[in-house]
């Protein structure tokens, strides 16, 4: 698997690079965000490792462009960060990223992450029903969401694997109340090291390319103090 490394400081993109690449992956370096944005186009990276503060682009704003326009493999995205404020981490989160890891970090816990997060596409394949409500279909195999309200056109969405996983397992089951802890054994793996509020992340992130307005959500409904449930009454 392709893996892409964003990284300013040289040495710690050396040491990156040379523990995954020990791990037998397969890696390439660059040290801005700009270069960092066009290398991704170019490689269609399995998981980027971006770091927070970068020249020429930093890494929240890399990664927002990232998940506005996927690329064709849609990467995971492990964001490395120097700061440890609870409030940088959640901020990295809603911008897309699928996990976080805090500098400093040991060789062991970057590989540790790293396969968590490979681990989840390996999950993916087989022939797996299609989920139909009465406004959406879910297509697992195509990785294909589309909404059809009332008398509009049809409309397919553009969401990101981990959003289209997070709704597939909402909607696997309408009705159930689904508590953070449960969705993130599901969509993020038994594995996931972060803290369960990366599900209202993004549950957010989802609400605002799945609801008609996501101020009043009409299908993505909040069990206060439990978690979320899917829903669809037409």
């Amino acid at each position: 698997m392709q893996i892409l490394i964003i990284e300013d400081d040289r040495d710690i993109a050396t040491l990156v690079e040379s523990t995954l690449t020990s791990d037998g992956f397969s890696c390439r370096l660059c040290h801005d965000g700009l270069q960092g944005l066009e290398l991704a186009k170019d490689l269609q990276p399995d998981l980027i490792i971006l770091d927070l503060l970068l020249p020429r682009l930093d890494g929240l704003e890399l990664c927002a462009r990232l998940r506005q326009k996927p690329l064709a493999k849609d990467p995971y995205i492990l964001m490395l960060t120097a700061k440890s404020d609870e409030i940088d981490r959640i901020v990295g989160l809603s911008t897309g990223a699928d996990d976080y890891l805090v500098k400093p970090f040991s060789p062991r816990e970057l590989i540790a992450r790293v396969r968590a997060l490979l681990r989840r596409s390996l999950r993916q394949g087989g022939q797996t029903p299609i989920y139909r409500t009465s406004s959406f279909t879910l297509d697992p195999d195509q990785r294909k969401a589309v909404r059809h309200l009332g008398h509009q056109p049809p409309e397919t969405l553009d969401l990101t694997t981990l959003e289209f996983n997070l709704l597939m397992h909402l909607m696997s089951q309408p009705g159930r109340v689904w508590q953070r802890e449960q969705l993130i054994e599901r969509v993020w793996g038994s594995d996931y090291f972060g803290d369960d509020r990366v599900v209202d992340t993004h549950i957010a992130r989802l609400r605002k390319k799945v609801e008609p307005d996501p101020s009043e959500p009409r299908f993505i409904k909040t069990v206060i103090g439990v978690g979320y449930k899917f829903q669809d009454h037409a």
